[in-house]
């Protein structure tokens, strides 16, 4: 854990932004307007008639990212062609002390430009790394108070750049002309819990994989699908998870991760698999969750999840693969809160984990059964136990609430908070970079959002 300085930059931005600059990184913030706000679900899954409300709002201020980067490593950033930290409201996880949380970026700016009728997904600043980021909460604003950045065994930068020629996507340059090499030590990272022990677990969207941090940020282990076959990787790699993993919808990995009081992790799968064909997985509203024991380091039970109609969730939508679990919660117990969601809106729902829930082992993790648990219109009237769940609250009536929500804790007893990914202010298309190569920042900030539930909601 270091004490951070970054450097400053003045650019233009498309709205008014606060910029901060030459000062310590904690001390860093912008301003946000708090607001209250009514409308609520609860319960059944109906309408309670009681209302939920945002209680608070706070911004995350302007951080160069370059100057944020090389202090954790230097060199790692020659040029982060005017783009700002963000990203880091992959998760969130409480400290144990009040307004303070521990959040993780993902695998950095990335976007998608068309070249010749094809999409390429282009990395402005293939340097960056990864960072387990510390912030603190202060009225409207949210303060960087520290930062780890994820390394590899021998201490350097495991980069956010595809793993893969066979199965990720090719990198290339902020214009989608140059192509990058391809890092097997890079992980698209996003869920995070701390252990007793102050190490980390993370998953990742890549492998997908869940990956074993030391307190200061070291790779320990990242466990990968049986089959995988990844070579390279300057860290120790476990072939220990489902290989039906192996048939993820590429950038849908794992996204949600949840501590158990018992010390087990619930992974969650963002999307349902492609199964037996990408055609199949946009189409289905079946994924999964794994549950994985630190102690035994494998898999110990999978459990089938049902999104809600993607008109439930979100009214305005009717592409069923717009559907996403980003963040799962542990309540206590076996129970979990799981976070269904488009980019537009989010419903949190209540499950159980109950032994008789559990497919681990049997024929809906072979890649070769037909129908596919993914293909199954009714999945309970095939015999497969989907997990019962509870609605909890519907964000999309609680005003106030930002979009894209991916992280969600539970602070006090009945209060949530919430952060949203703001892509580190990207866009995809020719457009997100101007002439020269600077980034045309979209104006979306990572805001963190306090929202107290009714009375029993929880």
């Amino acid at each position: 854990m270091s004490p951070l300085v970054p450097g400053s930059r003045s650019a233009a931005r498309g709205m008014r932004r606060t910029v901060a600059a030459g000062v310590p990184l904690a001390a860093l913030a912008a301003l946000a307007v708090a607001g209250t706000a009514t409308g609520a679900t609860a319960g059944s899954g109906k309408p309670s008639g009681r209302a939920a409300e945002v209680t608070g709002s706070a911004t995350l201020g302007d951080l160069p990212l370059g100057g944020f980067s090389n202090r954790l490593l230097p060199g790692t950033v020659a040029d982060d062609r005017g783009v700002d930290l963000g990203g880091i409201g992959s998760d969130i996880y409480p400290t144990g002390r009040k307004g303070e949380f521990w959040t993780v970026t993902d695998r950095g700016p990335n976007g998608q430009i068309k070249v010749d009728g094809s999409k390429r997904r282009t990395f402005p600043v293939p340097g960056f790394d990864p960072a387990i980021v510390k912030i603190r909460v202060t009225g409207d604003r949210v303060k960087v108070v520290d930062a780890i950045p994820i390394t590899t065994r021998s201490g350097k930068a495991v980069t956010g750049l595809s793993n893969q020629e066979s199965r990720d996507e090719k990198p290339y340059t902020y214009d989608a002309r140059t192509p990058l090499s391809y890092d097997p030590n890079g992980l698209d990272t996003e869920g995070i819990v701390r252990a007793a022990d102050g190490s980390f677990w993370l998953v990742d969207e890549y492998g997908p994989s869940l990956v074993h941090v030391s307190a200061r940020g070291k790779v320990l282990t990242r466990y990968v699908p049986k089959g995988l076959n990844l070579k390279g990787a300057d860290y120790p790699v476990v072939e220990a998870l489902p290989s039906v993993l192996l048939n993820r919808k590429i950038n849908r990995g794992f996204e949600g991760l949840a501590l158990l009081p018992n010390g087990d992790l619930v992974m969650a799968l963002q999307s349902p698999l492609s199964l037996p064909d990408g055609d199949a997985g946009e189409a289905s509203r079946n994924t999964r969750l794994f549950r994985f024991s630190p102690k035994k380091q494998a898999v110990t039970a999978e459990y089938a999840y049902r999104f809600d109609a993607v008109g439930d969730v979100d009214p305005g939508e009717d592409d069923t693969s717009e559907l996403k679990i980003s963040s799962v919660v542990a309540l206590g117990g076996d129970r979990l809160l799981v976070e269904e969601r488009t980019d537009k809106a989010a419903r949190l729902q209540e499950v159980r984990l109950t032994r008789g829930a559990d497919i681990l082992g049997d024929r809906w993790d072979d890649a070769t059964t037909s129908p596919s648990l993914e293909q199954l219109d009714d999945p309970a009237a095939s015999g497969v136990p989907v997990l019962g769940k509870r609605l909890v609250v519907d964000l999309n009536t609680v005003d106030g609430v930002q979009d894209k929500i991916e992280g969600v804790a539970v602070v006090g007893h009945g209060t949530l908070a919430l952060i949203n990914d703001n892509d580190f202010g990207m866009t995809d298309g020719t457009g997100a970079f101007d002439a020269n190569g600077r980034l045309v920042d979209s104006g979306i900030e990572t805001r963190v959002t306090y929202v107290k539930l009714p009375k029993g909601a929880l």
